[in-house]
């Protein structure tokens, strides 16, 4: 049986110190995706009209989809740019 050969750099090991680096970013990223998708469902809350779907299911893809796709969905097809925000001015 033939081993197959895999370059170094897939072969090395991560510290310690880079351990905690990359849980450290790991984290700030599902904090940004989470934060994005918040700003996205309360967006979706207070906005008079939406295109393409209703509501719920906004918020459907919005929580579903892969964060932050489900978002930047809702962002360019579905929000109504026109229609403002419900809350008086």
């Amino acid at each position: 049986m033939t081993s197959i050969s895999r370059p170094k750099y897939l072969l090395a090991e991560v510290s310690g110190g880079q351990a905690h680096l990359l849980a450290a970013i790991a984290l700030v990223l599902v904090l940004v995706a989470a934060a994005f998708d918040l700003y996205c469902l309360i967006d979706l809350i207070r906005a008079r009209s939406v295109h393409y779907l209703p509501k719920i299911a906004w918020a459907i893809v919005i929580v579903a989809v892969s964060a932050p796709v489900g978002g930047l969905v809702y962002l360019f097809l579905g929000k109504d740019r026109g229609g403002g925000s419900a809350v008086p001015e």
